[in-house]
């Protein structure tokens, strides 16, 4: 028998939830904002560096980020069909929201 309490028993069979960081492209949908992950990668017959871009729907609960902003996301729960990724918080906003 564990001597773990059940909460951080079910969190501790969880893993780590993957980090990732991107650039905010859309802001229009409410609690919820559009990340785009660029990323580098090296192609397999010619030896190049390729760019990979994925876009990812991400809860945003406040509807603090702005279009530009670059942000963190946490894997997370499903919120809906396409969310599956959560605001961690923003690492930078955007030039044009300062000014």
């Amino acid at each position: 028998m564990s001597t773990v309490p059940q909460a951080e028993a079910g969190a501790a069979t969880r893993g780590n939830p993957r980090k990732i960081v991107g650039t905010v492209t859309s802001n229009a949908m409410d609690k919820t904002v559009v990340v785009t992950v660029i990323r580098r990668v090296r192609d397999r017959r010619f030896h190049k560096f390729v760019s990979r871009r994925v876009k990812y729907k991400a809860h945003d609960e406040h509807n603090t980020c702005g279009v530009g902003d670059t942000v963190e996301l946490i894997e997370c729960r499903p919120y809906s069909r396409t969310k599956r990724w959560r605001v961690l918080r923003t690492i930078e906003k955007s030039k044009e929201a300062l000014s």
